[in-house]
This record gives C-alpha cells, sequence and structure tokens, in this order.
C-alpha cells in the first residue's frame, strides 16, 4: 500500500521546515524528505542570523518580520536557543558614517534603527574596537540561532507535535503529479509537493533548472573556539564592507561613493565579494565571514587568501579575547539575479521554491506562511 499525505515536501533545510510548519499547523498531513541523515546544506552552514536590517523596505522588510515573530514561536514551542541579540553597523570611515546617515534619516523609523554614539555602541557589546569609532546603527530587531542545532531540534518538533512524517535518509528521485518515488523504489502520494532542495532541483527539474536564471553562490566562514568565561560579544556586528551587500542600503546617495573607495583601496575584497560580520552562539563561539564566488569562480578547495582578508577586515573593528579558529567551512546556495524567492510550478500540484540568496534564516518562514496563507 503507497503511502499518502495532503503535502509532500522534499528537502529538510530551513525553506522546507519552513513549508512543513505552515502547512502542518493548518491541519494538513505533511511527509518531509530529506536525503541525508540530517540537513547538510546551506541551512546549516550560516551565521544563524535572522536580519530584518538587510532586507529593502516594503514587502520584504515586513515578511523578515512576520519571519521574526514566528522564530520566536518556534523557539519556544521546539526548545531551540534563540537571542533576540540586535545588531549594531560600525562606522570606522567617514563614507560610512555618511551612508548610516542616510540610512536612518531615510528609514530610521521604518526599521526602528537608532544611530548611537561611540560610548552607546561599547555599552552594548564588548567586541567593539574603540579606536577610530564615528557612530553605530543600532537595531533591536535582528536574532539568532544555532543553525546546528535548529536544524536537529526543529523536525523532531514538529513530527511530535504536528501530522508530520520524517524521511530522512531517503533521497526522492521523481515527482509525477501526485506520485513520489524514492531511489530505493518506495513510492508515495501527496496532493501538494513543494521542492525545497535549493539549487538542486536541478536533479528533479533539470529543464526548469536550466531556464530559472539561478546562480550558484559559495561563501568560506571561520568560527572561533568558544570564548572563555561568560564573555558575551552582545548584538550581531557588522563592518562598513556590509553596506555594500544587503539591499537595504542600496537608496543611500553615499553608497556609490564607499563603494569606489572600496574598489579602489583592495580589489580583492569585491573580487571575492568579501563583506565582514560576526556573530556569538550559545556555546560561546564566534561565527565570522563572509565571502562570495559565483559560479565559475566556485571550486572544490578553499582560498587560504579569502580567510586572511575576512580576519584582516574583521580585527579592524572586532577585539576578541581569543581569535583562536576552531572551524572553517564553506557553504553553497543558490541566488537570482533579480528575484529574492524563485518560485516554479513544473506539473499540476508542484512547486519548487528556492533562492533566497543566502536570507533563507531571515525570511524563510515568513515567505512559507505567506504562500500557505494564499492556499488556505
Amino acid at each position: 500500500m503507497t503511502a499518502s499525505a495532503d503535502v509532500a515536501i522534499v528537502g529538510a533545510g530551513i525553506v522546507g521546515l519552513a513549508h512543513a510548519w505552515a502547512a502542518a499547523r493548518r491541519g494538513k498531513s505533511v511527509l518531509l524528505f530529506e536525503r541525508s541523515a540530517a540537513a547538510q546544506g546551506a541551512s546549516i552552514r550560516n551565521f544563524g542570523m535572522i536580519w530584518p536590517v538587510g532586507q529593502p523596505a516594503g514587502e520584504l522588510h515586513q515578511t523578515a518580520l512576520l519571519s521574526r515573530e514566528l522564530w520566536i514561536e518556534a523557539a519556544r514551542g521546539a526548545g531551540f536557543w534563540l537571542n533576540p541579540c540586535g545588531s549594531l553597523h560600525l562606522a570606522y570611515r567617514a563614507d560610512e558614517l555618511a551612508v548610516l546617515e542616510e540610512f536612518f534619516s531615510q528609514a530610521g523609523r521604518e526599521y526602528r534603527c537608532e544611530l548611537i554614539t561611540p560610548a552607546a555602541v561599547c555599552d552594548h557589546s564588548p567586541g567593539v574596537r574603540r579606536e577610530g569609532l564615528l557612530a553605530g546603527l543600532w537595531s533591536a530587531s535582528e536574532m539568532c540561532v544555532d543553525p546546528r542545532q535548529t536544524l536537529r531540534v526543529l523536525p523532531r518538533w514538529l513530527q511530535s507535535t504536528y501530522d508530520v512524517l520524517l524521511e530522512y535518509e531517503t533521497t526522492i528521485a521523481r515527482v509525477d503529479g501526485t506520485r513520489l518515488t524514492a531511489t530505493d523504489g518506495r513510492n508515495w502520494r501527496a496532493e501538494r509537493t513543494i521542492v525545497c532542495g535549493g539549487a538542486d532541483f536541478e536533479t528533479l527539474f533539470p529543464e526548469v533548472f536550466a531556464t530559472a536564471g539561478l546562480r550558484r553562490c559559495k561563501l568560506q566562514m571561520l568560527r572561533t573556539v568558544a570564548q572563555s568565561g561568560d564573555w558575551r560579544l552582545g548584538p550581531h556586528l557588522a563592518g562598513g564592507l556590509t553596506l555594500r551587500h544587503y539591499d537595504s542600503f542600496e537608496r543611500c546617495p553615499s553608497l556609490p561613493a564607499l563603494k569606489q573607495r572600496v574598489a579602489a583601496e583592495c580589489p580583492e575584497l569585491d573580487a571575492y565579494g568579501i563583506h565582514v560580520m560576526a556573530s556569538q552562539n550559545e556555546l560561546g563561539e564566534v561565527v565570522l565571514g563572509d565571502s562570495h564566488e559565483y559560479d565559475a569562480q566556485i571550486e572544490p578547495f578553499d582560498k587560504q587568501r579569502i580567510d586572511e582578508l575576512i580576519l584582516a577586515e574583521l580585527r579592524r573593528f572586532l577585539v576578541l579575547p581569543d581569535w583562536t579558529i576552531g572551524q572553517r567551512w564553506h557553504g553553497i546556495y543558490a541566488k537570482h539575479p533579480r528575484l529574492h524567492v524563485l518560485t516554479a510550478e513544473p506539473q499540476p500540484g508542484v512547486t519548487i521554491c528556492t533562492a533566497t540568496g543566502g536570507a533563507g534564516m531571515t525570511l524563510s518562514l515568513g515567505l512559507a506562511e505567506q504562500m500557505w496563507q494564499t492556499r488556505s
């Protein structure tokens, strides 16, 4: 007898888990498939930042805030660590300060942020280098989870709390309408299937992938050993380079001059897409990163030079008791040049959902909730 459910989710990364929860909380029975014993992709290879301040004003920023509320609800239910730590963007150069001042003037009320003095910045975090600091942009909206813990705990909570059946170590080889077939020959049926495998939906639907316009992006990251004692970083910290990276700052008139200055001073930062941030998890480890290489640039071997550049830029604003690096890794995620989320329906009742462009932790819960609201 073929097992069946209302909804099948292929991929148990954060996008898949978000859709499984959104469907299950509406009373749907859910089959959740993951080819590995635990999710191994981009969802566990990131900072664990929920980062509304980086999303462009309007719909996506509101989606990020919705995600934030859902993360709080999920953490209460599932019992994983979540820290509403907030964030600080730091200015050490005049052009960085100009961008922060413009952002605050234009969007400070919408983003509920404050432009604060160096003394106030240092009150928020002992990890900020005081020398040369001009100001900081404080936002209380950002939060932190540990992706390794969250991606382990969330599926078990969904299974124990809702009508969700986990099928891990199960690779779906074919989706044909309401029928799903695994590589071992097992079959299931579902009224609706959602494929949430990032760029890996190429395996199931190569013809869609070929025309989707997706790019693959590789990032390199590092994590320190646990800081000794009770030392805590406090909020997420972001340097001036980060202003080049997030769409929310594109509105600032001074941003082109900042980009030009960075390109002239150190072209490698642009060549490797480096912007630098720091975040601390529950264990006391400080997560550091990151870089962005695309498509033909991507190779399986990490670049020592990228790590050197990341650490050098971090030391411009970050002070840590212990800089010992405990782990280094890379991740690869899907990104679309225009769309923040890519959806496609290759068959009736089958939806592909991917391309959150590195903002999966920030947007996925909200995006899934909004999609299921329209289907309810």
